[in-house]
């Protein structure tokens, strides 16, 4: 037997967690996820080495195999009991959204933008965290991409290029720089970081998240993801000149086959500046 699936066996066999069905429907699903991590190709894992990628490079899996929402969001769930058993729960976002999983219900047409204003960001105390929140205001990145945001390498002008290693699943892109309230933002992080990254030297990602995690909750910030939904309904307004549905716009089915077609070139626009591959995915930030 290959080696995770033996120690992810061993694993449940040692932590009876609920009830028999319970119990088996894990280990079920635990060794399903052992069998297609050593398909992706990490082929020398045990039940320690569980990464963050690891989980990414599974979430990006299923969403191209159409994997429903429901069943994405239990299988995360069993990562995150195997991560909580080998003392490894920081590899799991604690949220779905962070993974752009929506909500069972994948259109809402209920807004979760979230914005923060200089008074909530004089309550964060670390200037890092600070910077690193005004970028994801500003240009709508994912908190990791906002942490490891190195603008000596970022700022290009007219637009900002993400690295291919800071990104999720590991793809560079481009956001376009299009007003000066981006540009101050922008400056002043060139200005904080230098020729490195929003990390300080001194610390690892790892340490800085504890301590981005710790300043947000301790200034009553959370659900930071909201930032990219109010960015994406932002670009949506720009781009087609109504508001998204998500905010309050007609929903899609009520556009003329000309407003339709405005419509999902908005929507390729606004998925590939957030860093997906898929048009329906902006139905979550935008509503449909």
């Amino acid at each position: 037997m290959r080696e995770l699936n033996y120690q992810l066996k061993q694993l449940c066999r040692r932590n009876r967690d609920g009830s028999y069905r319970t119990q088996a429907d894990r280990e079920r699903q635990l060794t399903l996820i052992a069998n297609q991590l050593r398909a992706l190709g990490y082929r020398k894992m045990n039940a320690q080495s569980l990464k963050p990628k690891h989980v990414e490079a599974l979430v990006k899996h299923w969403q191209e195999g159409n994997l429903s929402v429901g069943a994405i969001k239990n299988r995360l769930t069993v990562i995150r009991w195997w991560a909580q058993k080998v003392n490894r729960q920081n590899v799991v976002a604690r949220s779905n959204d962070h993974y752009d999983i929506p909500d069972r219900q994948f259109v809402t047409n209920v807004s979760k933008a979230q914005t923060v204003t200089a008074p909530d960001l004089e309550k964060v105390r670390d200037q890092h965290v600070r910077m690193s929140l005004e970028l994801q205001q500003a240009f709508g990145l994912r908190r990791e991409e906002a942490m490891k945001f190195q603008p000596s390498f970022a700022d290009r002008g007219d637009h900002i290029a993400l690295k291919e290693s800071c990104t999720k699943g590991g793809k560079s892109r481009v956001i376009p720089l299009r007003n000066e309230a981006q540009r101050e933002v922008l400056n002043r992080a060139g200005l904080l970081a230098g020729r490195g990254s929003l990390i300080p030297s001194s610390r690892n990602y790892r340490q800085q998240l504890r301590i981005y995690e710790r300043h947000t909750a301790n200034a009553g910030l959370s659900k930071m993801y909201g930032l990219r939904h109010a960015y994406a309904q932002q670009r949506y307004r720009e781009l087609t000149g109504w508001l998204a549905p998500a905010a309050g716009g007609p929903t899609v089915k009520v556009l003329t086959h000309e407003q339709k077609t405005i419509d999902r070139q908005a929507r390729l626009t606004i998925s590939q500046e957030l860093g997906h591959e898929r048009e329906q995915i902006t139905s979550v930030y935008l509503g449909r």
